[in-house]
């Protein structure tokens, strides 16, 4: 197989591995409290991340000042885009909510623009302000589809933007295993803390499998997530990354008996189609 159709693959792949995590979540029904369910799969996690030490990718903490500031930063945003992010995904179809959060590259260029200074042409905005008119038609916002759950998707969906955005200032030198780990133990510690105000249940079997899962599923994601930036041409394989999109559509009809109406599938193609274009343009200018 050549080097571009190994990386489409595994940019498949690792939005698979997500989308599926999401849903494997959203099959314990709320069986586990919110921060209870959050500490157990932060644990888990952070046990997978120990024991494969080296085999993700490099994982030390000989890092500087500036950068343990911005992966704080970046760890406590993660924090948060947890919590909205899991109560959005137990209230409201698995569709829905990732249509939602496939404006990710719309917003970070967008805020890239605003707040880093970067050089956005007028097409590009014209995509952004198009693919915002999708997002619209997602939420429905005045009619009778919107509820608080979708605030709380367009809140992950911005603190994703936000986080990302701490990303792109991370030095070159800041191994991404250990930003993950990092991110994993604060998610923990807060979930932990949080937990401490409601009680906590008895985990059943079934539910204990379920959560231990999505940990895998997660670290499979991002597994692949790390190796598809090393193989083949970013603008050819970029746009895979919306097929998450295609797998949260099948997962919530076959496991959740959810399948969202007309408005929301133009919704959904509409960023997708704006957020292929803004891809291949940032692509295109970036390669002369």
């Amino acid at each position: 197989m050549s080097p571009n159709l190994v990386g489409a693959l595994l940019m498949m792949a690792s939005m698979a591995c997500f989308v599926v995590s999401d849903a494997v979540l959203k099959l314990t029904g709320g069986a586990v409290p919110l921060f209870q369910l959050l500490f157990l799969r932060g644990l888990i996690s952070c046990v997978l991340i120990l024991v494969t030490k080296g085999r993700l990718g490099a994982l030390h903490f000989d890092i500087a000042r500036r950068d343990w500031v911005l992966i704080m930063i970046r760890a406590v945003t993660e924090a948060m885009i947890a919590y909205f992010f899991l109560t959005a995904l137990f209230n409201m179809p698995l569709a829905n909510l990732t249509a939602i959060l496939q404006c990710v590259p719309l917003t970070v260029t967008l805020a890239s623009s605003i707040f880093l200074r970067e050089a956005v042409g007028w097409r590009r905005m014209v995509a952004i302000a198009v693919g915002f008119v999708g997002v619209l038609m997602i939420v429905k916002p005045g009619a009778d589809g919107f509820n608080v759950w979708s605030l709380y998707a367009v809140i992950a969906m911005l603190g994703v933007t936000f986080r990302d955005l701490i990303t792109r200032k991370l030095s070159p030198s800041v191994p991404s295993m250990t930003v993950t780990l990092v991110t994993a133990l604060t998610v923990l510690i807060a979930a932990g803390l949080a937990s401490l105000t409601e009680p906590w249940v008895a985990v059943d079997p079934a539910v204990g499998l379920l959560i231990a899962a999505s940990a895998v599923l997660v670290l499979g994601g991002y597994f692949f997530s790390i190796h598809v930036m090393r193989i083949g041409d970013v603008s050819f394989i970029a746009p895979f990354r919306y097929t998450g999109l295609v797998w949260a559509l099948l997962l919530g009809f076959v496991f959740f008996g959810e399948w969202p109406g007309w408005m929301t599938l133009t919704g959904a193609g509409i960023v997708v189609g704006t957020g292929i274009f803004t891809l291949y343009r940032e692509r295109k200018l970036a390669g002369g």
